[in-house]
């Protein structure tokens, strides 16, 4: 990599270890870990649905119960606030420090190269629910927002709500649509009454629906996932980058409000002192009673329809007035984020939040990590445990995953200033190679402290 720079492309550098702030590298630890709770059926299970393998009644429906109820979501959330946060930590400094566009450079080059790795994990690793592609596009999107006040960056985390639970309601009602009027197709006397070409369709539509929830159908789908995942990387590689690109454009354009909105509520937070613990514990406290208060009594009365309907999607839409995941998700984040906080202002967790500090620090190698682990443990061309735990043994792996992260980050971070892969990011990032290891000083302060 060339050196060739101008002095003011030399000023730039990663954000220094006097610069980083604390609370977040920990807030980002706690999310990498907790983000493995939600992926890890995906890794391990050939079906997320309990009622497949009648687990009604049993510790594996408690675990997707719990796991359902309070977590789900929030660890991503967490994560894109925290993204967001990082957007202005990035960017804020070189804005003061460079010349021109060379900060914006910097950025979408960093963007870019995170694309790069999104591909690594999902072309290579073959996870098929990375959220690296998600974070690169729309952090440029969020790169114009940088200097609005938390004011407007809230209005603006208000607005992706309103477009994200208009488009969870539309995809819901679209589907009633389909149910209601192949229902009424199916009613008519075609003895006297031929169907047109139209009808005809959506009456298959319907049946299409309506077989897919079938018991039988469930149990085909989650017999060609084992066969698929557990066969040779050929079949594995097909059948899991295909799931990628077959949800890809959905998510990417329609639930790229999701993603926006928790990058706004992280840079507001962030300018508001929110997230870096200079907030009162009132307001910590409030959000964290009410956010889990209203959340979790969303959350029970949002999964109690999916279970009566034996998880069947095509009797549970036609019973729901109201889609409102993304309204349960919301109060959950923040309600979890202000009891972390709480815990945080504390001061009786200062051990918990060193120990998460590192893992934060290596987000991104931990993230990755994930990925090869659980690919290695339950893929065929790996150990070749999928499909082979019950559900609620499968979150003995998540600890045994947490364990090792958590040893590894302590460990590499007390030697080296990077993860690996945060090293990699940063050089190509910077277009040239940044110094690894820690120098004589910092072994001389380390000791000290």
């Amino acid at each position: 990599m060339s050196n060739n720079l101008t002095p003011s492309a030399n000023a730039a550098a990663p954000v220094s270890q006097k610069e980083r702030i604390v609370i977040l590298d920990s807030l980002r630890g706690i999310a990498i870990l907790g983000i493995l709770l939600m992926n890890i059926p995906h890794f391990a299970l050939p079906t997320g649905d309990p009622s497949v393998l009648n687990e009604f009644g049993t510790i594996n429906f408690k675990a997707w119960h719990f796991i359902a109820w309070l977590p789900d979501g929030t660890q991503r959330a967490l994560f894109s606030m925290l993204f967001g946060a990082g957007i202005l930590l990035f960017i804020g400094g070189k804005e003061n420090r460079l010349d021109g566009l060379l900060p914006a450079d910097y950025f979408f080059r960093r963007q870019l190269w995170l694309m790069v790795f999104s591909m690594i994990d999902v072309f290579l690793l073959l996870w098929y629910g990375d959220i690296l592609l998600d974070y690169a596009c729309l952090g440029m999107i969020m790169y114009s927002f940088r200097k609005l006040s938390p004011r407007a960056l809230l209005m603006g985390a208000g607005l992706c709500f309103l477009f994200m639970l208009a488009r969870e309601n539309r995809d819901l009602y679209q589907d009633k649509k389909l149910i209601n009027r192949g229902e009424m197709i199916a009613a008519m006397d075609t003895t006297n009454t031929k169907l047109t070409v139209l009808q005809k369709e959506q009456l298959v539509a319907m049946k299409e629906f309506k077989e897919k929830n079938t018991q039988e159908s469930k149990v085909k789908r989650m017999e060609k996932a084992k066969l698929k995942t557990t066969g040779s990387y050929e079949t594995l590689y097909e059948y899991r980058t295909n799931r990628y690109i077959d949800s890809l454009v959905e998510y990417l354009f329609f639930g790229l409000w999701d993603v926006l909105l928790f990058m706004f509520i992280g840079m507001a937070f962030f300018k508001m002192g929110i997230l870096t613990g200079q907030a009162s514990v009132k307001v910590y406290a409030w959000m964290c009673i009410v956010g889990l208060g209203v959340g979790l009594t969303i959350s029970y009365f949002r999964l109690q329809p999916i279970i009566d309907s034996k998880f069947n999607w095509f009797e549970y839409t036609k019973k729901i007035p109201f889609a409102f995941y993304e309204l349960s998700r919301t109060f959950r984040s923040i309600g979890l984020l202000g009891l972390i906080m709480l815990l945080y202002k504390s001061g009786w967790f200062k051990w918990f939040f060193a120990l998460m500090r590192p893992v934060g620090q290596m987000a991104f190698t931990n993230y990755l990590m994930q990925s090869l682990l659980c690919g290695l443990f339950f893929y065929g061309i790996g150990f070749g445990m999928y499909g082979k735990l019950e559900r609620h043994e499968i979150y003995y792996v998540v600890g045994a995953v947490w364990v090792i992260q958590i040893i590894y980050s302590n460990i590499w971070l007390y030697y080296f200033r990077f993860g690996p892969l945060e090293w990699a990011w940063r050089s190509l990032t910077y277009w040239k190679k940044q110094p690894m290891k820690k120098s004589a000083t910092e072994e001389i302060l380390k000791q000290v402290v």
